[in-house]
């Protein structure tokens, strides 16, 4: 089933193919200057660190909805091991198998592609088994830091969880910028909370996955019309799941990283940071979330960090 005339319509309104240049494989993390990143570090006034990410365990978030994406499987390879003779010193390894996208993570551009095309209008077969992402893979992404902002869409909402088939739109995102005082600027690292994350913390990682709450396909438009550098937000799918078109599946994901080359993140616990923002009244901040640098990954486990 071919992709339907909505989306392409959208898509050409949101394209940024050739925006800076022909060879880029960054997209939207351009935006992120080095100017962006002194205003960033200004937001700080307490020194109030939130860390974000969910812990790597093998009980994790995925319950098999998608496929091949496996929690964390953690051995020990070494145990208290006196590798250099009796009496020496005794080392512990580990080792872990996982799918990079299990826990709290960054997809990369080429982690989704439409019409045979990657981000920039490079060939979708230009990801391999063997090589993985030629273009745009998660190791380009060497750095990660920008002014955070926080709309948290359910307490705005004044509901401490979205219910399962709300699309997030962009009354909704504006709500929440009017909501926390504050205004998406260019190079903004954009964190939505929809408060399904504490379905996950609860325990209940079937009722985490489906249904859930997600971003509409209108939002790409805000985000561009924002110049928004990353967006995340704290559920399984990021998008609205099922989704809000019947049979348009993963619209949002194909728009922002094929289209936009914007960076998207999935499963991040916004708990604490809701309650942060909260109490100090104030919902921007540092953020620091650069992802692990493997050769030609699609996505990434990342243990953001903001900074209050």
């Amino acid at each position: 089933m071919s992709l339907p005339a909505e989306f392409h319509e959208i898509a050409k309104r949101v394209n940024n193919w050739g925006r800076w240049g022909a060879d880029d494989e960054l997209g939207t993390l351009n935006l992120i200057t080095d100017a962006v990143v002194r205003e960033a570090v200004a937001t700080v006034r307490t020194g109030h660190r939130i860390p974000l990410a969910l812990p790597l365990r093998q009980d994790g978030v995925q319950s098999g909805l998608i496929p091949g994406r496996i929690n964390p499987l953690h051995t020990m390879v070494q145990i208290n091991q006196e590798i250099f003779g009796p009496g020496t010193v005794a080392t512990s390894d580990d080792a872990v198998t996982m799918g990079l996208q299990a826990a709290t993570h960054w997809d990369a551009l080429p982690h989704v592609s439409h019409s045979g095309k990657i981000y920039n209008g490079r060939p979708a077969d230009s990801v391999t088994a063997h090589a993985g992402a030629r273009f745009s893979s998660i190791a380009a992404v060497e750095h990660l830091v920008s002014r955070g902002v926080l709309l948290d869409v359910a307490r705005a909402r004044g509901v401490d969880r979205l219910p399962g088939d709300h699309a997030v739109t962009p009354e909704d995102l504006a709500a929440a910028e009017e909501f926390g005082g504050v205004r998406v600027r260019a190079g903004d690292i954009v964190l939505v909370r929809t408060g399904q994350m504490r379905l996950a913390l609860a325990g209940d990682r079937d009722a985490y996955g489906y249904p859930s709450p997600g971003l509409s396909v209108r939002t790409p438009e805000w985000f561009h019309a924002r110049d928004v550098a990353a967006v995340a937000n704290d559920t399984l799918t990021f998008e609205i799941f099922p989704p809000e078109i019947a049979d348009l599946w993963l619209p949002v994901h194909a728009l922002h990283l094929v289209e936009m080359g914007l960076l998207q993140g999935q499963n991040w616990n916004l708990e604490a940071l809701s309650t942060a923002c909260a109490e100090e009244g104030r919902y921007a901040f540092l953020l620091t979330a650069a992802p692990e640098p493997f050769a030609g990954a699609t996505g990434s486990p990342v243990a953001p960090v903001a900074v209050l």
